[in-house]
């Protein structure tokens, strides 16, 4: 009986918490430097939550190894729905399968609401002898060992999509691992490297000045920024390719049940605004709202997909 009250209890306070909740400032701790994309799309949400809510949301960024300090930093703070994370799947989905970090996600984590998918793209130099997917395929799984791949570096997002590109399509090639995106893409366009799958964030620009050529995407559905590209799993005939990046909202564990559902409503709104969708469509984002319930599942999956890319394709990162 005396577990029922408690439980009665914690219920009623947790609800009338939430009901005054926020009644301050709130901070979201984005784990990656000003400008990159999980900073840009957790300050766009911040600022509609922001009116919404009534309170300030700041955003503090703490970025430094991998997005791992400032993921540490939201584990070990208060539960009260003051202190937020700008979640994302490297240092959540990837790291954990790849080294040891002072937390983990699906423990120390409460899940609030995904905010956006980043797809990729397979991308060549222009001058590449194939005029699409299947083409691309044939030539690349014709002749093993002699083509090249590149990435951002070891363990990258891009390095696991490329490799699972490879796997199921069957290709044999080097990895070739770049310090960033940018040097990964630039030797692509110099004909120095024959291809990646990278963010289409970082190629969209350069696919429509026909610096790259691209062969499809690497999710199921199209992709607002570049519409008139195909799906790999479509275009490739490989109908379980569909991976994108991840961005969302999370909260330390034991931020009450309330405060993280308002907090997916208030997400899930913001997200049906169309000057939201246009500037996430502009970052090479797909907007993706979820309950706290399907960001917790999801998260569970994203790392299990990504510890079975490791494994397979053999990819350790010096310690």
């Amino acid at each position: 009986m005396r577990f029922i009250v408690a439980a009665l209890c914690s219920l009623v306070l947790g609800s009338a918490f939430a009901q005054g909740y926020p009644n301050r400032a709130v901070k979201v701790i984005v784990p990656w430097p000003t400008g990159q994309a999980t900073d840009i799309a957790a300050r766009v949400v911040a600022a509609k939550l922001q009116e919404a809510l009534g309170q300030p949301f700041v955003i503090d960024n703490k970025p430094g190894a991998g997005g791992a300090i400032g993921s540490e930093a939201v584990v070990k703070s208060a539960p009260d729905g003051y202190t937020l994370l700008a979640a994302s799947s490297g240092p959540l989905s990837i790291m954990p399968n790849l080294q040891k970090v002072p937390y983990e996600p699906l423990k120390d984590l409460a899940p609030i609401s995904l905010v956006a998918a980043t797809p990729f793209a397979l991308v060549v130099n222009p001058s590449f002898p194939a005029n699409n997917a299947k083409e691309f395929i044939a030539l690349v799984r014709a002749n093993p060992g002699k083509y090249t791949f590149s990435s951002s570096g070891t363990g990258a997002t891009a390095h696991l999509f490329s490799e699972l590109f490879n796997s199921m399509a069957g290709l044999q090639a080097r990895h070739i691992p770049y310090k960033g995106t940018p040097p990964a893409l630039t030797d692509i366009m110099n004909g120095q490297v024959t291809y990646t799958v990278e963010t289409v964030a970082a190629t969209a620009a350069h696919i429509k000045s026909g610096r790259l050529k691209t062969f499809g995407v690497s999710t199921a559905r199209r992709t607002a920024a570049l519409p008139d590209v195909p799906p790999l799993a479509e275009a490739a005939d490989l109908p379980q390719y569909d991976v994108a990046a991840w961005i969302g909202y999370a909260a330390p564990a034991g931020t009450p049940r309330d405060i993280l559902a308002r907090l997916s409503a208030e997400i899930g709104k913001a997200l049906q605004s169309e000057d939201l969708k246009e500037r996430m469509t502009n970052l090479g984002l797909d907007p993706v709202a979820s309950s706290p319930e399907e960001m917790t599942a999801f998260m569970r999956r994203e790392q299990e997909r990504y510890g079975d890319i490791i494994r397979k394709a053999n990819i350790k990162i010096e310690q």
